[in-house]
């Protein structure tokens, strides 16, 4: 069974610099503290939180001259200026293309726009992409766009990880609801390339196993793009879950994974897969 592996499956650069980051930091000072789990997979958290980093809700919980790390996906302002007004030692772990939505957020009200985020609700980088500016507007879905009212002046970004299906489709139903719009396209590199990877690999191989926790909602979005294109596609943990009949009669696999999962995840998956069947094919990278 030959197995192909998607080329830039699992960490993109801003998580794996935020979780090396906080390894570093954790050597360093003997714990750091963050607000929320610094990327969405279980056994990072896990394997973090035996390193020395602790998880709180609140800077009240954090004692004084310890360090916070601010996570990957972006943080509130109000947190941020509360932290500086109690001149915290601040790890800032932001990715850099997260940052640069928030600044072209803050640009597009300055246009005296009104703002649109098309992005899921309550995920923590929306929530800190929303902060950035007054009054905004968080559209997750098509169905959610029909509804809104008509205006004179928008501006819209996006959440870095949504498909650029979901993107196209909702500003397709904006364009007949603002007079006056303009788009920046901020769906991330890591996130299109992943994704482009997905659905070819779905259309070459008989089964799709897409590697991600499940509250993971990029991992969740690879899921569904391989689902459309590949019935037989499959969104595991780990190599634990895979079941054996999903590859009857099958000639080849595919694999890819989440930004937030780590390669250890995906190289127990790959040698599991490989070593499944009495026949074996030598692992292939695909991209």
């Amino acid at each position: 069974m030959k197995v192909f592996v998607a080329k830039d499956a699992g960490y993109c650069f801003g998580v794996r610099d935020a979780v090396n980051l906080a390894y570093k930091t954790a050597d360093k000072y003997g714990n750091v503290y963050m607000l929320g789990d610094i990327v969405h997979n279980e056994n990072v958290v896990k394997d973090l939180k035996n390193a020395g980093t602790k998880v709180v809700q609140s800077l009240k919980e954090i004692p004084k001259k310890t360090p916070v790390l601010f996570r990957a996906h972006g943080t509130e302002t109000q947190v941020w200026k509360n932290a500086k007004e109690k001149n915290m030692n601040i790890i800032d772990a932001t990715c850099p293309l997260v940052r640069e939505i928030h600044d072209e957020v803050s640009k597009l009200e300055k246009e005296r726009r009104r703002i649109i985020i098309i992005g899921d609700h309550g995920h923590d980088e929306v929530i800190g992409i929303a902060s950035q500016v007054a009054d905004p507007i968080i559209i997750e879905n098509p169905e959610e766009a029909k509804s809104l009212r008509k205006m004179k002046k928008a501006g819209i970004v996006s959440q870095s990880t949504q498909t650029i299906e979901n993107v196209q489709n909702i500003i397709n139903i904006l364009m007949t609801k603002v007079f006056d719009l303009r788009f920046v396209n901020t769906i991330c590199f890591p996130t299109k390339r992943n994704q482009n990877q997905i659905k070819e690999l779905a259309d070459l191989c008989d089964v799709m196993l897409i590697i991600g926790s499940f509250t993971s909602a990029n991992s969740k979005r690879l899921a569904q793009l391989s689902r459309v294109r590949n019935s037989n596609s499959h969104q595991i943990t780990c190599a634990k879950d895979i079941h054996s009949d999903w590859f009857l009669n099958a000639e080849s696999v595919g694999i890819s994974a989440g930004a937030s999962t780590p390669d250890n995840l995906i190289e127990e998956v790959v040698e599991y897969v490989t070593h499944f069947g009495q026949e074996k094919e030598k692992e292939m990278v695909y991209g």
